[in-house]
């Protein structure tokens, strides 16, 4: 298991090893790439957090947590790094939007992934904001072993 306690920068890499899981695992499923693939680990780590698109991650507990967020991520969910790291995912979208997310993560665990999901998410502040083509993916350690889930976009709209 990967521990990530500290925002991604120069210092730690950018957290490359976690961003090579998701890198990985994306390919694995869609055979598509976050960033360019002939990059050093570091420099891919690197333009990850700093891409104009949201990616996001939890782990797989009971009740994930989140674990990952570009730097488009934390903007949009209006998140610093620490507060990220002991959010719940759940609490990325309103409560009564909960289940239907609940489906969504369920239908990926199933499938692998999800292409072109849609669906309102709130920030911290509540914010709501709805995203479009949204792709979904289970992460797999370097075992193979599904230990996460992961989305990124590139669209949304404020709702209020």
């Amino acid at each position: 298991m990967i521990t990530i306690s500290s925002e991604p920068n120069e210092t730690n890499g950018y957290l490359a090893a976690h961003v090579n899981r998701l890198i990985a695992s994306l390919r694995h499923w869609t055979g598509r790439n976050l960033v360019g693939v002939d990059l050093p680990a570091v420099e891919q780590a690197r333009q990850l957090f700093l891409a104009p698109f949201v990616v996001l991650s939890h782990n797989q507990t009971s009740d994930p947590i989140l674990n990952y967020a570009n730097l488009a991520g934390l903007r949009l969910f209006e998140l610093g790094w620490d507060e990220l790291t002991c959010l719940p995912s759940r609490r990325t979208a309103e409560p009564v939007h909960q289940n239907e997310r609940e489906r969504l993560l369920e239908a990926v665990t199933r499938q692998g992934y999800i292409d072109n999901y849609r669906g309102i998410r709130v920030s911290k502040t509540g914010r709501r904001f709805f995203i479009e083509q949204a792709t979904v993916w289970n992460l797999f350690d370097e075992n193979g072993v599904t230990c996460g889930q992961a989305a990124t976009f590139s669209e949304w709209r404020y709702l209020d």
